[in-house]
Formats: C-alpha cells, structure tokens, sequence
C-alpha cells in the first residue's frame, strides 16, 4: 500500500523555517561574539560550518550498491600457525564473512603477525574451505614478498579453480617501504614485477584484485584525512602505471587494485573521507579514457586512537568508525579488537569486534541505503573539501617524481610530523580529548592473551630507505607506566 505525501503532513502545518531566522537566533544567543566561533577546522584547516542547508542538485557517489552488505572480515595474526588456525575456523563458524591475513612486518600487525612463510600460511588455512565464498584479504609483507604467489599456488594444490575463490592479493610494496623506511629493490625495479605478478595470477584464472592501495600507514602515523586521501591515491596511480607498464590494459589494470584507509571516530569526516576517495579515483580514470566504475574500498578502525587503560572505551570508538565506513560505503570492514593495544585479544575480544558489524548490519540496517548521505549539506561540503585539499597534495607528489620519490626526500613524512605533532599538542593543552587516556582516564582489568611480540623489522635488505611513517598511539603520553 502506498500513501500520498499530502496523508502524511507531519511538520507542513508550521511555516517553513529560513537560514536567516537561524542566523537571527543565533546571534541573539552570541551577543556580539562573531559567527565565527560556531565554526570548527580540521585538521587540514578545513572550515565546518554549524549549519548546512540541502545540496539539491548532488548526485549519489557510485559504490556499495544499495541492500548489498559489506563484507564483515576478521584479523588472523596469531604468530603461532595452529592457534591461528583454530581462530580461522572459528571465526568462519560464528558469523564472519572473511579474513584478513596479517603476515609480520605488515602494515596492521603492530608487533604480532603470521610468521611470513608459505608454510605457515598454509597451516593458518588448514580445514578451511577456499571456494565457500569466504573473502581472504592478504597484507603485504617485505618479509615474504612472495605470499601472493605462494597463497595462489596452495588453492591450485589443492584442486580448486581459482575463479571460485575470492582473494584480495594485497601486493603493496609502497606501503611497505611508507612503513618501514626500506625496500629492497628501487622503485625503478618494482612496476615490472608488479605487473609480471599480477599477469601471471590473472593468466591463471584469479580475479584479484592484487594489488593495494593502503593509506592506513598515513592515518596510523598521525596524519590527516586529506594526506591519507592523496597518499593512497598516488599508490593506486602508481600501481595502475606499473600494471600497464607489464602489458595490461588500462581498463583490467584499474580493476586489479583495491583501497583500503582507515575509519575512526570522527564520524562526519570518515564519511567524507570514504566518499572522496571514490571520487578522486573516477577522476583518475576520466583522465585515462575510461569510464568510471566502482572500486573495491576496504576500512579498518584506527590504531592511533586506541586506549590501552580504559580499554572498553575502544569498543565506542570502534562501533562510530564501523557505522561510518559503514555509510561512506566501505565494501569490507576491519575492527581492530578493543584489547589490540593490551597485546594478542581473546575470544570475547574478537567476538565484540565481528558483533559490532553485524549488530549495524543485522538490527540497524546501515547497509540498506546507498550513499545515505548524497545531497545532504555537510557531507557534500567536506567530501567536496576533501576532495580538493587532497587533489592538490597528490599533484605535489606527482610533481616531485610520485610517491616513491616523494617518501625518498621525505616530502609525506614532514607533513605528516607536522599534523602529527598538532595533534599531540591539542591533547597535552586539552583542546581536544581522547576519552579514557587525556579525559576521564581509567584502568580496566581487561584479560589479554600473553604472547610476545615479533621482531623481524630488520630481517630483509634495504638499497633504497627513507624516512620511516611509524604508528603512533595518542593516548601513550597518557597512560600508566608509559
């Protein structure tokens, strides 16, 4: 049954209620304070207005189509293989739709990780049925930078076509070398390797993607939503131009790269942030002929936010950053466990973390509607800011030889020192709070698992180094016995 607008009046009996009103009302309560003062800036100096009105003429951003849910993934980094093995298939059985392997030496291992060999990853997967529509997301790591083809290589052991299984194969040297301050090779030497790799999986029947853009290594290390935006775009452009240089057309290269950036608690520029990164890709492929046609986006809540005294605190934080990357139209989301800054999580750890996502799926619906927030004000605005604030700084790395050479000379990392450094300072003067570490601090008995840490981030040979973007915790200053 369907009803007529004019059945539902709801609010039509009032007058329509105009900008200008507001604004009356407004400066009565400031009494001559500026209007100003109702404004924020983020940290890219971008002006957030108190009040948007409707953007009409705004055009939904293509992505995650509409009732189609994001797959809900889950962290496989126990360093011991059988115990990873166990979290796999327990995982599996309770509700998660993928996983995310984290080799050591990744970008999202923070001192734990799979031990990087081709054996043990196949240990980790024992039991497990590749070709049940369970999503693998490989991380990249310069220890075993042959994982990809090893990982490939055991689904074609064990029988299976390689068009059944769905593996993201996360190849990502530039993240890798953003992370750790050393790659083995110069860049000059990785695109026709990349590009070898990712013909020969394509010839063998994988759909991919294979490669990864990862801007978590920026946002990790303190920086900006629009530095996390044009880093990872300059990777994704430098990916597609090494897939091309291997003799793959532009239009399959596009296809064979994934993103993936972090979601926190700012619930407003997570959005934005997701639904910029959309755009600023169809840009890059207008400008290479093609039709824009929907990525492959993935999320992971933030690192750099995690308390480690007043750990519930995190499953919050958590649960705004899933709903965020949620509506920004993220196609696979990560929850860090609320006791990853404590050590290795539990159970119930891990439980919170895949319940968060399916809590917002199964009961709230956030995956109903796509691109909920098209046409409304702020979400137009600081996607349109965002959008320009990181062109520009993609086209500075572009302009000093792309990304790496930009990360040779040091050009990401000293601006990442300097919102890094902002940061800090706002919660040490308590113009901004991270609540359980700078505010309302508190020390909660949290059980973690007690395994040690893996120490493997001198094991490979460096020809090329930079300036490393290490992971920073904001609440570290804060806490006991730190």
């Amino acid at each position: 049954m369907t009803r007529d607008a004019d059945d539902l009046p709801l609010a039509a009996e009032f007058p329509p209620a105009t900008y200008e009103q507001w604004r009356k009302l407004v400066d009565g309560v400031l009494k001559g304070a500026p209007f100003e003062t109702l404004q924020s800036r983020s940290a890219d100096g971008l002006t957030i207005e108190p009040l948007y009105p409707r953007a009409p003429d705004a055009t939904p951003v293509a992505g995650r189509a509409g009732g189609t849910r994001w797959q809900v993934m889950q962290r496989i980094d126990h360093p011991d293989p059988d115990a990873c093995n166990a979290e796999v298939l327990h995982e599996l059985d309770n509700g998660a739709d993928g996983l995310v392997l984290i080799p050591a030496g990744a970008i999202g291992a923070h001192g734990y990780g799979i031990a990087p060999t081709p054996d043990a990853i196949e240990r980790v997967l024992a039991g497990m049925h590749l070709d049940a529509g369970i999503a693998i997301a490989l991380e990249f790591s310069p220890h075993d930078p042959g994982a990809a083809v090893a990982l490939a290589t055991l689904v074609e052991r064990q029988g299976l076509s390689p068009a059944a299984v769905d593996i993201r194969f996360g190849v990502d040297p530039l993240g890798a070398f953003a992370r750790h301050g050393r790659s083995s090779a110069p860049w000059r030497e990785r695109p026709p390797r990349i590009g070898m790799i990712a013909a020969d999986l394509s010839r063998r029947g994988f759909k991919g993607p294979f490669t990864v853009a990862d801007g978590r290594v920026i946002h990790d290390a303190g920086g900006t939503e629009a530095q996390e935006l044009a880093f990872t775009l300059a990777s994704a452009v430098a990916y597609l131009r090494g897939l091309e240089a291997g003799g793959i057309a532009l239009d399959a290269a596009r296809r064979m790269i994934a993103f993936r950036m972090t979601a926190d608690a700012d619930q407003f520029l997570t959005i934005a942030k997701f639904r910029a990164l959309r755009r600023l890709w169809q840009r890059v492929e207008e400008s290479c002929g093609l039709t824009p046609a929907p990525a492959f986006v993935e999320a992971e809540t933030a690192w750099r936010s995690m308390t480690r005294d007043d750990a519930y605190m995190n499953i919050l934080r958590a649960t705004i950053a899933v709903f965020s990357a949620g509506v920004g139209g993220a196609d696979a989301i990560t929850v860090l466990p609320f006791t990853a800054a404590r050590g290795l999580p539990d159970r119930f750890a891990r439980r919170v973390a895949r319940n968060t996502q399916l809590v917002l799926l199964e009961e709230a619906g956030i995956a109903h509607v796509a691109d909920p927030t098209a046409g409304i004000g702020w979400s137009e605005d600081l996607t349109d800011k965002l959008c320009h604030a990181a062109w520009a700084l993609f086209q500075e790395i572009e302009a000093a030889g792309g990304l790496a050479v930009a990360l040779e000379r040091g050009l990401i990392q000293a601006k990442v020192a300097v919102a890094r450094a902002a940061r800090e300072r706002a919660l040490a003067d308590k113009k901004e709070a991270l609540i359980g570490a700078s505010e309302y601090p508190g020390i909660a008995d949290v059980p973690v698992l007690d395994v040690p840490h893996v120490t493997l981030d001198h094991l490979f040979p460096a020809a090329v180094t930079c300036e490393p973007l290490a992971p920073v915790r904001f609440a570290a200053p804060f806490e006991s016995g730190t």
